[in-house]
């Protein structure tokens, strides 16, 4: 890995990590920019930077290069065609923002709802592909490409349908909506393996857009349309979908974002095969370490901990409610010298602790 020298010590760290046995702190994935090589300058028309095979290798290796990386942090980027890449397979036209992608509903009744089984919109599954595989053979090994951001199950139905309109359903016609997050699921499948695929010509593994990093087929799992539906909907037309993806994968993390959704960390954690949270408290809510109920009650389960912080106030406010044994955190700071101070406050923090 050419902007890292440790990276077999950072490997043998997340096998560490995954097992719960990083008994000295918290794996620290911690970044800031540094600037090594000319601006690159994105197109002028937005579209063309989502989808430029030329614009999207050469943004991939620019932001592999102009990063410090600290701690058990390492130069990733993911093929990015933002979070309903899923939905627009399945027909849903994709709309690109300067920050962020998002599909147009073209689901307005079920019973004209796409064939799931009839395989994936061409042009974006080619697209993906082609994105996909000019990035790593780009890479070649320099830093991972990462598996874009696939959301399956519910959350493609909402990008499909409309959020409200789904929450009615689930009123109108559940008979309709309960068999399709698992006829989804092949999808998913299909999806993932390609991409597995392709991105390990270079290195074995797995990671995504969340900091993690496998040596075995990880996949973040999440549904953030259960922060609108009751604990008996998430039984009915979320758990099935879960389980299966977490069966099938090696190692998953669930992405669980926001108070509304904690009715439903009990039910996640008894899933079989979630390996760990990451816990997003969401815009305006307190910190992480805010939240020590819903940290140790994770870390009781025996689950891993991926958590974000902003501050060195904030890693030692966490020191005080977690053990280290499966926390990952994420931090971007200014410079190199916040990066160290921060990996050496970490090491002092848990050290005290034990």
């Amino acid at each position: 890995m050419k902007y890292i020298d440790n990276w077999e010590k950072i490997k043998a760290r997340y096998r560490e990590a995954w097992a719960l046995e990083n008994h000295d702190r918290p794996l620290m994935n911690v970044t800031c920019w540094e600037q090594h090589t000319p601006v690159l300058n994105p197109p002028e028309e937005i579209e063309k930077r989502w989808l430029d095979e030329d614009y999207v290798v050469k943004a991939a290796r620019y932001s592999a290069e102009n990063q410090y990386y600290c701690g058990e942090a390492y130069p990733a980027v993911f093929t990015n065609l933002g979070p309903d890449i899923f939905a627009a397979l399945y027909g849903a036209p994709l709309k690109f923002g300067e920050d962020t992608s998002w599909s147009e509903h073209n689901v307005s009744d079920w019973d004209d709802a796409p064939d799931f089984g009839a395989g994936f919109v061409e042009k974006w599954h080619k697209k993906l592909i082609s994105l996909t595989e000019a990035m790593t053979e780009e890479s070649k090994g320099d830093y991972l490409v990462g598996i874009t951001d696939i959301h399956p199950g519910m959350d493609a139905l909402v990008a499909m349908r409309g959020p409200a309109e789904l929450c009615l359903d689930l009123y109108d016609c559940p008979e309709k909506i309960e068999p399709l997050p698992m006829r989804l699921f092949e999808g998913f499948k299909r999806l993932y393996t390609e991409l597995y695929g392709i991105v390990n010509r270079y290195e074995k593994g797995a990671t995504t857009w969340m900091k993690i990093y496998s040596e075995e087929r990880f996949y973040v799992t999440s549904c953030d349309f259960i922060c609108m539906i009751s604990e008996d909907d998430f039984d009915r037309y979320v758990r099935e979908e879960l389980c299966a993806e977490a069966a099938w994968l090696d190692r998953t993390v669930f992405h669980l974002d926001g108070p509304g959704a904690l009715r439903h960390l009990d039910a996640i954690l008894r899933v079989p095969g979630i390996g760990g949270i990451q816990w997003v408290p969401g815009a305006g809510a307190p910190p992480v370490g805010e939240w020590p109920e819903v940290l140790q009650k994770v870390q009781r389960a025996g689950k891993m901990l991926q958590l974000h912080v902003d501050s060195e106030a904030e890693l030692k406010q966490l020191s005080e409610v977690v053990k280290p044994e499966g926390v990952v955190i994420d931090c971007t700071v200014k410079d190199r010298f916040e990066a160290d101070a921060l990996i050496k406050a970490a090491e002092r923090y848990w050290r005290k602790k034990g």
